[in-house]
């Protein structure tokens, strides 16, 4: 695992990565996490679509360094919502976010609703896979079934507050393999810092204490 990494900027990112995003939006996103000491490192792939999986996410906080981390980058990362937040002028705002409406009966629904609106759209998805922030039992398997069937790869990072950086740690296409990739995924997150490590997933509480880290 990589213990250094290399800062990450607008200016490094590959043509084929979606952007969206004003320039002054960027700046506001930079001054954000500058302010807060905070810096972006790693590598993104160049590649038109992508799952962004985030984790752990232990506070409402990791939402601002998040949304100014895209904002920085200008990059064009949507996130799935209840259909029904998008009507009316919040409906107006959630699809400036970058929300995408879907109808949540069903976890497979959910995935067919994403997947069609990702075939017609370059963009990357950003979800967290632990689906709250209070010590889930299990990752959801919701984004990676959307990589999946895709075809997409998952690019693994997480918010350290140790070090004060967002870490972009793993990239690698979905193998069909899921325990063996999410076991991946968790090896590459150990070290990761969150804001409330006792809110901390029990998967990634598990392999904490497998490498005896605190």
């Amino acid at each position: 695992m990589k213990s250094e990494l290399v800062p990450l900027t607008a200016r490094t990112l590959g043509k084929q990565v979606p952007r969206r995003g004003h320039w002054l939006l960027a700046a506001l996103g930079r001054l954000i996490l500058t302010v807060m000491g905070w810096r972006i490192v790693g590598d993104l792939p160049d590649t038109p679509r992508a799952v962004l999986a985030v984790a752990p996410h232990t506070s409402n906080i990791d939402g601002v360094i998040g949304i100014s981390a895209i904002q920085s980058l200008r990059l064009d990362v949507r996130f799935m919502g209840k259909h029904t937040l998008f009507k009316g002028r919040l409906g107006r705002f959630m699809y400036w976010l970058g929300g995408i409406p879907v109808n949540r009966e069903s976890a497979r629904d959910v995935v067919d609703q994403t997947t069609s609106v990702m075939g017609e759209t370059p963009f990357w998805l950003g979800l967290t896979p632990e689906g709250t922030r209070k010590g889930a039992k299990r990752w959801k398997t919701g984004f990676y079934r959307i990589a999946e069937q895709m075809q997409v790869p998952i690019v693994v990072l997480g918010f350290c507050y140790r070090r004060r950086q967002v870490r972009i740690v793993d990239c690698f296409l979905p193998t069909g393999d899921i325990d063996a990739d999410m076991a991946r995924m968790t090896a590459s997150l150990a070290d990761i810092v969150p804001r409330k490590p006792a809110q901390l997933s029990a998967p990634l509480k598990a392999e904490k204490a497998a490498r005896g880290i605190d």
